[in-house]
C-alpha cells in the first residue's frame, strides 16, 4: 500500500505558498515539497499538524492506494 495525499490541491485552493506554510508550521519548505511529491512521508504528529492546520478532517489529506 502507498500513502497518498491532497495537501498540494489544498494548499493551493487556499492560496498558501510552500514558504508561508513552511513558516507556520516551522519546517522547512523542502519537507513540504517532499510530501508533495509522494517522496517522503510525514510523521504522525506533522501529519495531524497539517490537518489542523488546513482545518480538515485528517483523511481528506491522506489516504492509502492499494499497489498492483
Amino acid at each position: 500500500m502507498k500513502v497518498i495525499n491532497h495537501i498540494k490541491e489544498i494548499r493551493t485552493s487556499k492560496e498558501i505558498t510552500q514558504v508561508q506554510m513552511a513558516e507556520d508550521l516551522q519546517i522547512t519548505r523542502q519537507t513540504i515539497n517532499a510530501i508533495e511529491k509522494n517522496k517522503y512521508n510525514p510523521s504522525l504528529e506533522l501529519a495531524l499538524k497539517l490537518a489542523k492546520y488546513f482545518n480538515v478532517p485528517f483523511e481528506q489529506l491522506f489516504y492509502l492506494e492499494e499497489e498492483e
